[in-house]
């Protein structure tokens, strides 16, 4: 029997959803199962047939006959199936419609049901997919909302968790700006994608770098790696792979607008940028700057310790505010740094 009204409601709501038919309605032979079981109250095996061109909805009993009966709802023995058909063989299915009056009415709920489901489920598939190879990344956004821990922010489809931990110390986030975000991890739970985001994270130094000089991407610079303090300073080791660019000049660039580009992001945060070496004393050399005339060399190669040794006038500057820039210095290259003035040694020497 054609049913009209569950067939326009079927279309309709697929059709402004823009979902596959028969995905709703293998989704709801199974949802309409359930329903018709819990309102007999039997446990029986339901199968429920939907026409998909005329909207009729059927639902049949299957009695399935087996050797020992464990549940009289939905099996025969095979002494009762041959009563009913002397052909009857274990495994015989006794199939019986028991379509209830105007079933079609609860059938146009339980369709709209579904059709939400699966538009949650298509729509957090849909996400997932968009997003799982964004974590790592950069990516552009406006902020969208705020509570007392975190910013929420609109990437397209999805909204993103700005932890207010994760932001840049000092800097002012007013709602509806444009931000740039690093996706430090996307995982799915029960209410959908859960995308986090960073502004503190090394990471977000390494892309704002690759997104304002190209030369990254082209090869023709090679970032060896970030250490950050955010909001104070962060220290980038950078190499060139052709002889006649200059790697620290390129990352400046002409008037220095690249570099400033970067601070400005960056909340005014200080950028070292360090000249990386395949020798690693000339490496720690280069990654306690802005202190000069410093002499590095390698106490345990094993345990990755040095020692520096510079000037009394380059000392401060080596250790930095707080010990901040020789530590970035040990991050960027791996290596526990101890230093010292050629006062300290001689000392050493003569037993002071």
């Amino acid at each position: 029997m054609e049913n009209v009204e569950f067939k326009n409601a079927l279309d309709n709501i697929c059709l402004e959803k823009g979902i596959d038919p028969s995905v709703v309605i293998e989704a709801m032979s199974s949802a309409l199962a359930s329903a018709y079981k819990k309102n007999t109250g039997e446990d029986a095996n339901i199968r429920v047939l939907i026409n998909e061109n005329t909207g009729s909805i059927q639902v049949f009993k299957v009695m399935t006959v087996v050797e020992n009966v464990e549940n009289e709802e939905a099996e025969y023995s095979l002494e009762e199936a041959l009563e009913l058909d002397k052909n009857a063989t274990i495994g015989y299915e006794f199939v019986t419609e028991v379509t209830p009056e105007d079933f079609g009415r609860v059938a146009v709920g339980v369709a709209k049901q579904v059709v939400m489901q699966k538009i949650r489920e298509a729509e957090k598939n849909n996400i997932i997919s968009e997003f799982s190879d964004k974590e790592d990344e950069l990516m552009v956004g406006f902020l969208a909302m705020e509570d007392a821990r975190n910013y929420y922010v609109d990437l397209g489809k999805a909204r993103g968790i700005l932890p207010k931990n994760e932001i840049i110390p000092g800097e002012t986030l007013k709602m509806g700006d444009s931000i740039k975000v690093y996706i430090t991890k996307i995982e799915s739970n029960n209410k959908g994608p859960v995308i986090m985001l960073s502004r503190k994270h090394y990471g977000f130094v390494k892309r704002l770098f690759e997104l304002e000089i190209p030369e990254f991407k082209e090869g023709i610079l090679v970032m060896h790696g970030v250490a950050r303090e955010a909001g104070v300073r962060c220290k980038v080791a950078v190499s060139s792979t052709v002889s006649n660019v200059d790697a620290i000049g390129s990352c400046i660039g002409e008037k220095g607008r690249r570099i400033a580009s970067i601070i400005n992001e960056l909340n005014g945060e200080k950028v070292d940028l360090v000249l990386y070496s395949n020798n690693p004393e000339e490496f720690i050399a280069n990654a306690l700057s802005p202190a000069k005339n410093v002499n590095v060399s390698i106490v345990d190669e094993k345990a990755k310790e040095a020692l520096a040794i510079t000037d009394e006038e380059n000392l401060s500057l080596a250790i930095g505010k707080k010990g901040i820039n020789i530590k970035l210095a040990s991050k960027l290259t791996k290596y526990k740094i101890n230093i010292k003035t050629l006062d300290d040694i001689n000392k050493e020497i003569n037993g002071e």
